[in-house]
């Protein structure tokens, strides 16, 4: 046998390989959405009042803000004493 010969031969069954496992995600993708569509329906939360979210106290702002200084600085890399917020509010 020649080099080409296996080099194409080793070309061809990968490429065999790959267009099987297109047809397999196809056929699971069609097996998923034929049975899944029973499964899927879940009931879903009663949405909460925006105005009621907006006008709420929050009774403990500062151990928040703490928490999200010490996220902060282990995202840095750095102490939380190094760390300044000058300002905390909702988006």
């Amino acid at each position: 046998m020649s080099s080409a010969f296996v080099c194409l031969l080793g070309i061809g069954t990968v490429f065999f390989g790959l267009v099987c496992i297109v047809v397999l995600c196809y056929v699971m993708s069609a097996l998923c959405k034929m049975f899944g569509k029973e499964e899927a329906e879940a009931p879903k939360a009663a949405p909460v009042a925006p105005a009621a979210v907006n006008n709420a106290k929050v009774e403990n702002k500062q151990e928040i803000i703490a928490a999200v200084a010490c996220a902060i600085a282990e995202e840095l890399g750095t102490d939380v004493e190094g760390i300044r917020i000058k300002s905390f509010r909702k988006l």
